[in-house]
């Protein structure tokens, strides 16, 4: 996905016109309860500090509502979002297709309602999925949601709970593509759901498709071939005041968000899921962007 700077500052350009002002105080950086907003929210860290400025991490704060709740209270600064997510469960619109023009929306609602502003966008799509092993695709002959849904019954879903319940979990697939009626459905803790295909527990797993475990373990994401599923595509989402007074953050972290691909996304998170310290893992990232 390509947005221009142009594009992505289009909703902040009032506030990043503003001369700082007031007190500078440090930039309080968020990040969701998952090993990639760990890493990413270390990313965003890191970025701001090599260029001179003070960082509070508040990370592991929960999940999309808990973040954007300590958002508006002034409780933290910034926080990497996904425009699907928003779109979907903080704005309850229905799935859009196109990048740009679900990225466009998502920027023109948060700024309209909530006063807070998306900044350019990661070409990184951590969008959802179905994942099962490569010996499970191969003996099926599964390699699209299509095949699956019909014969669905047959087996055993291991899942996170707000995947049973959200319009683009279960109920979306069901809608969209029949069937879809699982023999069993567990839930599970996120890193927990692989740990249950891959001892067996389960012959399905729910995905994000960045997810460092579908490299690791060589799963096999099956095709989302009618589309159900939006782009996730994450950017830093940032406070009005925020820019106001500081409004160099969107220039720093502008410089960084182009380079966060999926490959580079997989391939940090199955660091982390290794034992590697997220701020680590993000150091070394960063090493490779241009300052």
């Amino acid at each position: 996905m390509t947005v221009s700077r142009r594009d992505a500052l289009a909703y902040i350009a009032s506030a990043a016109a503003l001369s700082a002002c007031g007190t500078r105080k440090n930039i309080r950086v968020g990040s969701k309860n998952f090993t990639e907003s760990f890493v990413i929210a270390e990313i965003y860290s890191q970025a701001l500090e090599r260029s001179g400025l003070a960082v509070d991490r508040r990370f592991n704060l929960g999940s999309t509502q808990i973040a954007l709740a300590a958002m508006r209270r002034g409780d933290i600064d910034l926080y990497p979002e996904y425009t699907g997510t928003a779109a979907i469960d903080v704005l309850h619109l229905p799935p859009m297709h196109d990048p740009i023009q679900l990225y466009r929306t998502v920027a023109r609602e948060f700024a309209e309602r909530y006063d807070l502003f998306w900044l350019t966008p990661s070409p990184m799509n951590d969008s959802q999925g179905l994942a099962v092993t490569s010996d499970f695709a191969k003996r099926e002959r599964i390699e699209t949601l299509s095949q699956l849904a019909p014969v669905a019954s047959r087996f055993r879903l291991a899942t996170i709970q707000e995947f049973v319940v959200r319009p683009d979990g279960i109920p979306g697939l069901h809608k969209l593509y029949g069937g879809f009626v699982f023999r069993e459905v567990r839930t599970y803790d996120i890193a927990l759901k692989y740990r249950a295909l891959l001892e067996g527990k389960a012959d399905v797993a729910s995905a994000f498709t960045t997810d460092g475990a579908i490299a690791v373990e060589r799963l096999t994401v099956l095709r989302d071939d009618r589309r159900l599923w939006p782009p996730y595509n994450v950017a830093p989402v940032v406070r009005r005041q925020t820019l106001q007074t500081q409004p160099h953050v969107a220039r720093i972290l502008d410089r960084v968000s182009p380079a966060i691909t999926d490959t580079v996304a997989r391939q940090m998170n199955a660091a982390v899921e290794s034992g590697q310290d997220p701020a680590d893992v993000a150091a070394a990232f960063l090493k490779g962007v241009s300052a």
